[in-house]
């Protein structure tokens, strides 16, 4: 959905304070779009006193936005509906050993879920400071599809999106590149124009991730074990302080180690040494219920088969990079995708999302999460 194809619709847009929600406001305006502004709002828990967050600065740049447009802006709490479905997926995901992916599910289920229910419902279109597109085939189908700036590029934030939500959203920066858009702000005298991009979890403030971790779920001590030698390193203090791929922060000499086991059942984390170690890359994987953002496309026959007939040739990624990884899946008859990537990758984990692309990497398909064999 283009800009310009929005005149004449009523549209909510997102502003989160920063300089990509302010620029798409400011290409809306420019399209003739006069967009109703909202602001979300998600922070520390209310019984809490030592999380912080940005809030009122996030607040007094959504501001600046709606005055120098003279654009009406409203505040909607979304704090408890954030708690409720997001961080327990969060700590539920990290209690099993998983490695989740908060970003994801606050689209799905905040930003064009509870945001829809409560307010969105009542506009054609939800705008959002995305990098990422959508369009429309001749068949009338909406696909989501990748930013030209593969490095901000987030359509694997948006690939878990019901396609209602999907056809109902708009990403008037999509198309640009991040120094364009900040070309964009400067022009504008935009108040974010320099202001730097959101790092990290916004419900954690300036609390580090481990501390949040161990005020909900405590510390459970087991051994750290190398995988070649057997040798108990030491101990850890629970493995919902660690993923798959870690390397920073596990405190052994004779290092560097790599996580390349959580063992849930014998509360074990297994490491390999080495500066790139064998043990720390997979290739073959699985990609548990995945979700389609538009139709199935192994059902349509949008992948190209390989040699065999019951494999496809599709581009993958596992975490938030420029980075696609070519891969050959096949469907298994539980449902599950059963995944042999091109090269190995590094650190793939229970519970990332693995996000499936067109052979040009343009056409975002959908995700699921990952499992790992054995």
């Amino acid at each position: 959905m283009n800009v310009e194809d929005l005149k004449g619709k009523r549209v909510a847009a997102l502003l989160s304070g920063g300089v990509d929600s302010s620029v798409a406001v400011a290409l809306l305006v420019e399209a003739g779009v006069r967009p109703d502004l909202w602001y979300i709002q998600i922070g520390p828990e209310r019984d809490t006193t030592d999380f912080t967050c940005t809030i009122e600065e996030d607040l007094e740049m959504a501001r600046s936005v709606a005055y120098k447009y003279q654009l009406p802006l409203e505040v909607v709490d979304l704090h408890k509906d954030y708690w409720e479905h997001v961080v327990d997926y969060t700590m539920e995901r990290v209690r099993a050993g998983l490695t989740p992916n908060p970003d994801v599910m606050c689209n799905r289920l905040i930003k064009f879920g509870v945001f829809d229910e409560r307010v969105g419902k009542d506009y054609d279109v939800i705008a959002t400071g995305h990098y990422a597109c959508t369009e429309d085939d001749a068949d009338g189908l909406t696909w989501l599809c990748t930013s030209p700036d593969l490095v901000k590029d987030q359509t694997d934030f948006l690939a878990q999106l019901q396609p209602w939500q999907l056809q109902k959203a708009c990403f008037p920066i999509g198309r640009l590149t991040k120094a364009e858009v900040r070309a964009v702000a400067e022009r504008e005298h935009l108040a974010a124009a320099h202001r730097k991009d959101s790092q990290g979890i916004c419900f954690l403030g300036k609390i580090d991730y481990n501390d949040y971790i161990r005020k909900y779920l405590g510390e459970k001590p087991g051994q750290v074990i190398d995988r070649a030698t057997g040798r108990v390193l030491g101990l850890h203090r629970g493995l919902w302080f660690h993923t798959i791929g870690q390397r920073k922060g596990l405190g052994f000499s004779g290092g560097p180690w790599y996580v390349v086991e959580k063992d849930m059942k014998r509360n074990i984390l297994w490491v390999a040494g080495g500066y790139d170690p064998e043990e720390s890359y997979s290739s073959h994987f699985r990609i548990v219920a995945p979700h389609w953002l538009t139709v199935d496309p192994f059902a349509k026959g949008l992948f190209a088969s390989t040699l065999s007939g019951t494999d496809y040739n599709v581009m993958l990624k596992i975490r938030h990079t420029p980075d696609f990884c070519p891969a050959r899946v096949s469907m298994l008859d539980d449902g599950s995708l059963d995944v042999v990537t091109e090269h190995p990758l590094q650190g793939v984990a229970p519970g990332q999302f693995g996000v499936l692309y067109d052979k040009e990497r343009h056409r975002c398909y959908g995700s699921g999460e990952l499992r790992l064999l054995g």
